[in-house]
């Protein structure tokens, strides 16, 4: 395909074959890994079919890494969707309760990070609300890396957090809930048209912890597409084109995922099934007190260890939701 004639003539082409192209080759990788271990079984159980009783212990261990291997491909074989492969936009709104509730907001920002950083993926933030008093009002970031999308996208929805809130006086426990959008990050999408007159853009100063403004000049940017209503704001980057830019990137994100979901109801009504695809739906409820308990109400998994979830282990959530609704 690269030495077709203008190949390089259309850089955004050039950019998804590339993409393309360093996905195939993670996978080409990963077979070769699975490859070398099943050799190294076979030599072992050479070796203990010989009497060598002291690699018993090494076959068990290598045994257990396959099994970690053939589980990591049969869950990307569940990861075949449009927009699988791609980075994810991921917006935490809060809900109703104030401080209570943008701590909250808080405190899942800090658990997807911390994810990000167990899986190797980058961590961005790019337009930020703070609390009042404390913790976020919204926030917007982009976590960047391989299937980033095709796992996150199974944290859409409502997240209940149920404590003894520290803002309480009185010691009593609070419920507070929050919203999380997730959204495949797209360059460009050639089905979506936007045009220039149903976009109203306004520049601001970005604003960091106190109201206090990071720069003299206005070089936040927040777009809002008339037609639709959605509005995207990104403050992050350096200058004002930049921002502009990565606020454009997510409108595309958004429009496309809007586009996508009124298709998916469309099938479920020719087909006759009573689905809602709504953004509101509780999926998940994290209980500090009066006992620990982390549970999604999707699938039904569940765990007692609440530190590590909001540590940023939350793999086996998303394990779970991808073999369920695949």
């Amino acid at each position: 395909m690269q030495s077709q004639p203008n190949f390089y003539s259309n850089p955004e082409k050039v950019s998804e074959i590339g993409k393309k192209f360093k996905r195939a080759e993670g996978k080409i990788e990963l077979i070769k890994n699975l490859e070398n271990k099943i050799s190294d079984i076979e030599t072992l159980i050479e070796f203990c079919e010989l009497g060598e009783d002291d690699m018993f212990d090494e076959l068990k261990k290598c045994l257990e890494g396959l099994e970690e291997k053939i589980e990591q491909i049969k869950l990307e074989t569940l990861l075949s969707g449009k927009y699988d492969g791609n980075n994810a936009i991921v917006n935490i709104h809060a809900g109703a309760g104030g401080t209570e509730a943008q701590d909250w907001a808080d405190m899942l920002m800090r658990m997807y990070s911390m994810y990000a950083s167990k899986m190797n993926f980058d961590f961005k933030v790019l337009d930020l609300i703070e609390g009042d008093e404390a913790g976020i009002k919204n926030i917007t970031f982009l976590i960047s890396g391989e299937n980033a999308y095709g796992y996150l996208k199974s944290e859409k929805g409502v997240h209940r957090l149920v404590r003894i809130s520290p803002f309480d006086s009185n010691s009593r426990r609070h419920t507070s809930f929050a919203s999380v959008e997730v959204m495949p990050e797209i360059e460009s999408a050639p089905e979506i048209q936007i045009r220039s007159e149903d976009l109203k853009i306004d520049t601001f100063r970005s604003s960091g912890a106190g109201g206090q403004h990071v720069n003299k000049t206005e070089s936040a940017v927040r777009i809002t597409h008339i037609p639709t209503g959605i509005i995207t704001a990104c403050q992050t980057e350096r200058s004002q084109i930049q921002n502009r830019e990565t606020a454009m990137k997510m409108l595309y994100s958004k429009l496309t995922q809007r586009q996508e979901e009124i298709e998916q109801e469309k099938l479920a009504n020719l087909k006759g099934e009573i689905k809602k695809i709504e953004w509101g739906s509780q999926i998940r409820s994290y209980v500090f007190c009066p006992y620990t308990l982390v549970k999604d109400h999707r699938t039904g998994f569940e765990t007692s260890n609440v530190e590590a979830v909001m540590n940023g282990d939350i793999q086996p959530f998303i394990n779970d939701y991808l073999r369920k609704s695949s």
